[in-house]
């Protein structure tokens, strides 16, 4: 079998390029889920806010982190915002990557009451571009070129694991969706229109849409989120698993108002793993 027929379901063009593009834009998507929080440090973190007791080391607690001095709180967030922008910027990456990783995770078990997916999957992103060979191109330290050259086979491997983060976490949703109601009943989406995170639109279009549609909609996202790793990794349905993926966090977004950040952080996931990128990048490729 030729080496292009063995890979035809995994190749993926301009490595170096979709690394540098999820160094430049997840940290702003991260930095701006935790933007409503960053404005309150000392109520968030702090000790100005409710803080959760400790309760030596019962099993529902298996980390506690005390509350911060206020002043301390405040330092913590401005390390936050800095390193994340100075991996946007391309400024020292891998050690901004690093300090990057250990505040977004102490934010996230020091407040775990309010952690979301976002919060859980932040460090997880900051890590990998922390370890991975990111900031030689586009950023700060490539302009002033104190960056090593880029090495399109070293970011193989931190591409190839963005990818996967969120094919794994769709095929987990939708066998998780199939184990519960969603193969027993065509309403099960409908009926999340109106829960408490629903948004006017959500509520317009609840209404305005025939019922069967609904349920016609439940079955595309099922199929979809159980088989996302032959839409995203195969080749001929990659273009439609994308377009899917795309349009379906639009909607998530729409209808649901507070995870807007997380249908962005996934929008930019898959649109950066696996969107088709221009001709001209492909003189940058790597063989796999």
């Amino acid at each position: 079998m030729k080496s292009a027929e063995k890979n035809r379901w995994w190749h993926i063009d301009a490595p170096e390029l979709r690394l540098e593009a999820a160094r430049i834009v997840l940290p702003l998507v991260i930095l701006g889920f935790l933007s409503t929080r960053l404005i309150h440090a000392p109520h968030w973190i702090g000790q100005t806010g409710f803080n959760v007791p400790d309760l030596g080391g019962h099993w529902t607690q298996p980390l506690y982190l005390p509350p911060l001095p206020d002043a301390l709180a405040w330092l913590l967030v401005a390390v936050l915002v800095s390193s994340g922008l100075a991996v946007s910027l391309g400024w020292q990456t891998r050690i901004a990557a690093g300090v990057f990783t250990a505040a977004l995770s102490y934010v996230l078990f020091a407040d775990r009451l309010s952690a979301f997916t976002v919060s859980k999957l932040a460090p997880v992103v900051a890590l990998t571009l922390a370890i991975a060979p990111a900031g030689r191109r586009f950023g700060l330290d490539a302009r002033f070129g104190t960056a090593p050259p880029p090495d399109p086979a070293l970011a193989l491997g931190p591409i190839r694991f963005l990818q996967w983060l969120p094919v794994v976490l769709y095929s987990a949703s939708g066998l998780c969706k199939a184990r519960g109601d969603w193969l027993d009943r065509n309403d099960v989406l409908w009926t999340y229109l109106h829960d408490s995170y629903q948004s006017a639109f959500a509520h317009w279009l609840a209404a305005a849409l025939p019922a069967p549609l609904w349920g016609a909609l439940q079955w595309s996202v099922l199929v979809f989120e159980i088989a996302a790793p032959l839409w995203l990794f195969w080749s001929v349905s990659r273009r439609w698993g994308v377009l899917f993926s795309v349009g379906m966090h639009i909607m998530i977004g729409l209808l649901f108002a507070p995870v807007i950040w997380f249908s962005l952080l996934m929008i930019a996931l898959v649109t950066i793993g696996f969107g088709t990128w221009p001709a001209r990048t492909r003189r940058s490729q790597s063989p796999i």
